[in-house]
Formats: structure tokens, C-alpha cells, sequence
């Protein structure tokens, strides 16, 4: 079976907020869409219905079920999915005698979950963030889904203030650096895929093996194996943002935190941020990164002069009961690492699509390789765009014309594949 064939629905019910009704869909569905993506905390999935004829008691199944969200979905896709969502939103919706049609949005339990929840309590400044992260998932989220969680090395307290779960997850992310041979850079992100839910370091997640291998090539395969790894269409959407990560201080910024129980603000040789200090130790997807001079006449490049001020006050004390002079998550350690972090990992993007392929996930490092523009060896690959990439989002489409996986790929640096982005 090849990956493109048409999706067979072995099951796909929807059972009313009752549970007294329950109704198959597969004869009206269209198409769906499944969404993943590293910035998102819940799955999503659109599903394109148009049926025709008296479903339930005379009506329709949007007036007859009725439809008005929170309606569990329960969909088995063969060889590809097997999965249970609940509906968060119905649009586009169109009817008259005969027909209707709407879209059902729908998302994971916890995601509603979310909007019911709130995180109170206070987490002690001894507690490791992957620990609080851990507590938060389980606790608040109620989730009975697998939870890979990378542990962190730092720890920090903080209070609740009746957040939502999501909120407060996704900000504990940025605070995190990973508990790892070598140094680890700070920036971890939460999401949801089909295995589940992630609290994982950046650094470990492009550490990882690649998945799987696709090739953009103008042949034709010779068989459906290599044709289910051959990339159908591809565009670069970014290909570095120099002004954007000057102003952003991506390569070097000065930080300046006061503190309150000296009256001091960092030094300036404490408080300078440079990118070249993190070069050898952080792990990329590509060769090392290379920066430019700051002039013709220069010998200094981008990442040696601060081109962002950050500043802050350093929390001393004000998470424990009593008197204690403690810094609390300092941020020097992690803030300037974070936004390195973030925005270096989204230096080339580009979207893809190759045959449906459930078995990738947001987070996955895969390896592309493109041909090179020459008018030689046609079946060289260029060595600066093939390499690794990571899944930042995907959409697994499915029809009864064919399965097809698009994908947004994202990597921090140029070049072939390079032995620093291993764990040592």
C-alpha cells in the first residue's frame, strides 16, 4: 500500500452531550484535517461534512443531534489513526431542504479541560521547573495521556495567581534548561502530539536521530517504496532575518538587573550576552553559525556588541516565608539563552508536502535533500539547504482521493548535518 492511497474511515462517530444518540459520519465526510505543532498545546482537527437525507428523527444531524459543542468524536482511520476528540466549534455551516453542510472543529479533552481549570497553589523555590511542569500536566490537566517530560536542571518558584494550565506551562518553558552532559541551552517547549503531551528541551529535541528521509527529485521512483519518501512540493518561506534578530538581540545584548537588597545593577562584564559563548556548546541542525563583520574595517562581527537592552529586578526572598536573601531563578542564566533559543531555531523555514505519513509528529527531526542548481552532476544534493530540519507543524490530510502530510520545517543553521548537534 502506498502512503498516497486513498484513506479508508473504518470508524468515525459522533455521540451527542447526552450520550443518547450517536451518528456515522463516514458516508458524509469530505475531508479532514489534523493539526500538530511545537507552539501549540492541543491537537486540532477540521472536519469538511455535507449530508444529505433525514439522519435523526426527520432532521438533519446539525438540528437533529443537535450540534453545540462538546460532543465527542471518535475516529479510526485504517492503518493510520485511531483517536477521540471533542468538538470546540461548528462553522461554515449551510443547510436547506435537502442538505447541509459544516465544518467540526474539534480538539483534545484537555483543551477544554483548560478553560475549567485554574492553578493556585505556590510552587517552592526548591522544586525543579520540569517537576512543577509535571504536577501542573497531571493535576490541573487531568490527563490520562502519555507525558514525556526532559528534566531541568534549574529551579524556580512561583505562584499560581488562578492562571489556566496552558498559560502557565508554556511561560515555565522559557525559564527551563535542560539537566544534560555539556552545557544546555534554556528554552524548552510544551505540545501535544498524537503520543501525547511534551514538556522537552530544544537542544534534546534536535539531538534526536532522524526519523525518516525524503528526497526532492524530477526522476520518477522506480517503486512505491521510494515514491512513499519522495518530496512532492517544496518552497522556502524564510531564509534569515538579520534585522529582526539584531533588534531582537539574538547575537549579543546587555542585560542589566537591579538588585533590591544592595541597590546594584549587573556589571557590565557579568551582564553582557554574547552568542559565540554558547556556539560550541549549544546543538544545532546544521554547520556552526557564521556571522558577519560589523563593518568593512571591523574585525568584530554581529555577535560581538549588544544590540538589545534588557533589564530587570533580580527576586530575592519574596517566594519563602521569612527572611532569605536567595536569587530566584536568576535570570542571567537563562533570559538572553532563551531568546537565542527561540529565535535561532526559526533562521530557515520551509513548507513541504510528501505522501501521507502518520508516523511523524511535531517535534521530529527528519532529513531532507534537495538537488543542487548546476548544470553538472544532476544527482548531487546542495549542501547548504539538504540536511536536518524539525517538524514545527504538520497537517496529515485525508480524503477518499488520497492521504497527503504538509509540513513546516524549521532548523538554526546552514549546512549539512554536523557532529555538535549530538549529545556528548
Amino acid at each position: 500500500m502506498s502512503l498516497s492511497d486513498p484513506s479508508i474511515y473504518e470508524e468515525i462517530l459522533i455521540e451527542s452531550n447526552d450520550g443518547s444518540t450517536t451518528v456515522d459520519l463516514r458516508l458524509g465526510i469530505q475531508s479532514i484535517d489534523y493539526f500538530e505543532d511545537i507552539f501549540s498545546p492541543t491537537i486540532t482537527v477540521k472536519i469538511l461534512v455535507t449530508n444529505t437525507g433525514n439522519t435523526i428523527n426527520g432532521k438533519g444531524i446539525y438540528q437533529g443531534l443537535p450540534l453545540r459543542g462538546g460532543e465527542r468524536v471518535t475516529m479510526r482511520i485504517k492503518d493510520r489513526m485511531d483517536m477521540s476528540f471533542y468538538v470546540s466549534s461548528i462553522s461554515n455551516v449551510i443547510t436547506d431542504s435537502k442538505t447541509e453542510n459544516f465544518v467540526l472543529n474539534l480538539c483534545s479533552r484537555e483543551a477544554i479541560t483548560n478553560e475549567t481549570a485554574r492553578v493556585p497553589i505556590k510552587f517552592p523555590t526548591s522544586s525543579p521547573i520540569s517537576a512543577s511542569a509535571e504536577q501542573i500536566i497531571t493535576k490541573y490537566l487531568q490527563t490520562s495521556k502519555n507525558v514525556e517530560i526532559d528534566q531541568s536542571m534549574n529551579k524556580y518558584g512561583f505562584i499560581g495567581n488562578m492562571r489556566k494550565p496552558f498559560t502557565v506551562l508554556t511561560w515555565l518553558a522559557s525559564k527551563a534548561v535542560p539537566e544534560m552532559e555539556g552545557d544546555g541551552t534554556a528554552g524548552y517547549l510544551f505540545f501535544e502530539t498524537q503520543s501525547g503531551y511534551k514538556f522537552k528541551s530544544i537542544d534534546k529535541l534536535i539531538s534526536a536521530e532522524s526519523v525518516e528521509t525524503y528526497i526532492s527529485t524530477e526522476v520518477v521512483p522506480s517503486n512505491k517504496d521510494l515514491e512513499d519518501f519522495t518530496i512532492v512540493s517544496y518552497v522556502t518561506n524564510r531564509n534569515q532575518n538579520l534585522s529582526e534578530n539584531l533588534r531582537l538581540g539574538v547575537y549579543a545584548s546587555m542585560r542589566s538587573f537591579f538588585n533590591p537588597l544592595n541597590g546594584t545593577f549587573t556589571h557590565p562584564e557579568k551582564g553582557t550576552f554574547k552568542q559565540d559563548d554558547y556556539v560550541d556548546k549549544s546543538r544545532n541542525l546544521g554547520d556552526k553559525i557564521i556571522l558577519p563583520k560589523i563593518s568593512d574595517t571591523s574585525e568584530l562581527t554581529l555577535g560581538d556588541t549588544p544590540t538589545r537592552l534588557i533589564t530587570g529586578v533580580i527576586d530575592l526572598g519574596t517566594q519563602e516565608i521569612g527572611v532569605s536573601t536567595e536569587v530566584n531563578a536568576d535570570p542571567l542564566l537563562y533570559q538572553s539563552q532563551a531568546l537565542f533559543r527561540y529565535n535561532s531555531l526559526m533562521t530557515q523555514t520551509l513548507t513541504l508536502t510528501v505522501p501521507g505519513n502518520t508516523k511523524l509528529e511535531a517535534g521530529n527531526v527528519i532529513e531532507c535533500l534537495f538537488p543542487t542548481n548546476t548544470t553538472g552532476d544532476v544527482s548531487e544534493f546542495d549542501q547548504e539547504q539538504s540536511g536536518l530540519y524539525m517538524i514545527k507543524e504538520l497537517c496529515h490530510h485525508f480524503d477518499t482521493e488520497g492521504t497527503w502530510t504538509s509540513m513546516k520545517l524549521v532548523r538554526d543553521t546552514f549546512g549539512q548535518h554536523n557532529p555538535n548537534n549530538k549529545e556528548k
